[in-house]
């Protein structure tokens, strides 16, 4: 069951980082007369990865108390912070990777707390 659970958050958080980066990108493109001239298609695509990511959040709860799951998902911050790096190129002062780093001393308390339960 664990390699299940970790499957699910992983494939979560992969796609929360992709949606993420797809808006990003289509922040800047032309709005598309084929979706109203509301949105790009790269916008709507971020969409509709995000809602497959909700998809597998709500098979995380299945295994998982909501005050646990939600803790893992914040590895989805820290997660898009550094995508934004990495591809983007887009710089992340001191300050940003002290709070990175707090979120992941949380995630880790949530960890050994579950695993002694």
């Amino acid at each position: 069951m664990l390699v299940k659970i970790l499957f699910l958050l992983g494939a979560m958080i992969g796609c929360t980082v992709i949606a993420n980066l797809i808006m990003k990108v289509g922040a800047a493109d032309a709005p598309a007369p084929a979706l109203l001239g509301i949105f790009s298609w790269r916008t709507l695509a971020g969409f509709t990865i995000f809602g497959v990511a909700g998809l597998l959040y709500a098979a995380v709860l299945r295994f998982l108390p909501l005050n646990v799951a939600q803790s893992y998902a914040a590895a989805q911050f820290i997660s898009v912070i550094l995508a934004s790096r990495l591809v983007l190129g887009e710089p992340i002062a001191l300050e940003r990777w002290i709070g990175i780093s707090l979120i992941l001393v949380g995630i880790v308390v949530v960890a050994m707390t579950q695993a002694g339960r």
